[in-house]
């Protein structure tokens, strides 16, 4: 039993950042742009999380510059892809590599070193009232990070906007069919942009879960694929907010699982293959009936273009 609850207890805080990053997906994918970026605005937000808690001493404030780092690279995503027209694909990788080399260069600029930043101020974990007294419950959600409640909340407003206000409306409706929105007098260069810059700072609230919400400091390239997993989830969980923040648990499960693994008996890189195998497994096999918005990944030209 104690097994088992600590292999959930594990998957719930490795699943709140590829939660975060596949809601990010989710909102630029349904606003008809591929966000292959996603790996360097989580990289982003975990750096810029810990600048932040480091210059201000104040975690909180470390959150809030990892937004606006979030922010300012999904601004720079959608620069190159709605206004230059750059392939969606071509410019995330690009965003990737501009990530993991900006971060190497003012971490040597900050503390002197490529590889890892000092121990900052962290955001610690919370303790709920009633939770934290229920056996089984307390070890789950009842004494966890304070990450974990905004995940929910996230998921809920991103639901509440996409499907119950005309401007998830006009989102989905642009990752559909962006000439037909834009013939009745929708801006779609304007719900882009905003997609995008939103999109970012999700999912830097997601790296900074990483450095500042887990372990209080940086490390090189700590995101480790992350993004990319969470593209998966996304279609996994059919361009759905709800439903692709439950497949993250997926990841989360089999990550955790390798970490208890990692004392048995076997070969270390089989283990270490664990969370990847499972996610390629699910993708291939999953029968998904959801389809992904029509023209994602397809140029929009306004009248006059």
């Amino acid at each position: 039993m104690d097994f088992i609850v600590s292999l959930l207890a594990g998957t719930i805080r490795v699943t709140i950042p590829i939660a975060f990053a596949a809601l990010a997906g989710v909102l630029s994918e349904r606003s008809g742009v591929i966000n292959m970026g996603l790996e360097g605005m989580m990289l982003m937000g975990s750096f810029f999380g810990v600048v932040g808690s480091y210059v201000t001493g104040n975690a909180w404030m470390g959150l809030a510059f990892a937004m606006v780092s979030g922010a300012v690279f999904g601004l720079i995503m959608a620069v190159f892809t709605i206004s230059f027209k750059c392939e969606h694909m071509l410019a995330g990788v690009g965003i990737n590599i501009l990530a993991s080399g900006l971060s190497i260069v003012l971490l040597q600029m900050i503390w002197g070193t490529k590889g890892k930043s000092g121990i900052v101020e962290g955001l610690g974990i919370i303790s709920v009232p009633l939770l934290n007294k229920i056996p089984v419950i307390r070890e789950l959600i009842g004494t966890v990070s304070p990450m974990f409640y905004i995940l929910l909340l996230c998921v809920f407003l991103l639901w509440i906007v996409l499907y119950r206000t005309p401007v998830g409306l006009r989102v989905r409706v642009i990752g559909d069919n962006p000439f037909m929105a834009g013939s009745m007098g929708v801006k779609v260069y304007k719900y882009q942009y905003i997609s995008l810059m939103a999109a970012g700072m999700l999912a830097a609230m997601g790296g900074a879960y990483l450095s500042i919400g887990d372990i209080n400091m940086f490390s090189k390239d700590m995101v480790s694929g992350r993004g990319y997993i969470a593209l998966s989830m996304v279609i996994l969980g059919g361009w759905h907010p709800v439903s692709v923040a439950a497949c993250g648990l997926i990841y989360g499960l089999a990550q955790s699982l390798q970490f208890r693994l990692q004392t048995v008996d076997i070969p270390p890189q089989l283990v270490q293959m664990l969370p990847y195998v499972i996610t390629i497994f699910v993708l291939v096999f999953a029968r998904n009936k959801s389809k992904a918005p029509a023209m994602e990944g397809v140029h929009y030209y306004q009248k006059g273009e």
